[in-house]
């Protein structure tokens, strides 16, 4: 299974402008820029579809795990902080803090906390920031 998503980007980092589209139709030619990355402006950035993504994919790779332990959740919520740091010339993604609230009928404290380490770790988003990221570049001519 592939999914893909695309970005435009026109103009230098701080005046410039993008958009960023979902092949799902979900995102179209969302726009994006320095403002609402850096200045809390209203608008998308990647730092908070990484956060969306990983929230969405640990609350089904929980609930999964769940059923496999023969317990049915009412509600799984995640919240996803991604964290942003200089660091020199150059920005990285320091952590990822997820923070979980669920009522899961039959479950034991103990057994739901390590069931939720389980799907921290198995979540295919968790295994993409410990993966290999390649890239196929090309320069468009003229």
């Amino acid at each position: 299974m592939k999914k893909s998503a695309s970005a435009v980007w026109q103009g230098n980092l701080k005046q410039g402008k993008g958009s960023i589209s979902t092949q799902s139709g979900v995102l179209k030619d969302q726009p994006y820029g320095f403002n609402t990355r850096f200045q809390d402006e209203p608008g998308t950035n990647p730092e908070e579809l990484i956060g969306a993504a990983h929230a969405g994919c640990f609350s089904m790779a929980l609930a999964n795990l769940l059923g496999a332990a023969g317990l049915t959740p009412e509600r799984i919520e995640t919240r996803a902080e991604v964290t942003l740091e200089q660091q020199g010339q150059d920005f990285s993604i320091t952590a990822i803090d997820l923070t979980l609230e669920a009522r899961v009928p039959g479950a034991s404290p103990e057994q739901f906390e390590k069931i939720a380490n389980q799907a921290k770790e198995s979540c295919p988003v968790s295994k993409l920031f410990k993966a290999p990221i390649s890239l196929k570049a090309t320069l468009q001519q003229g």
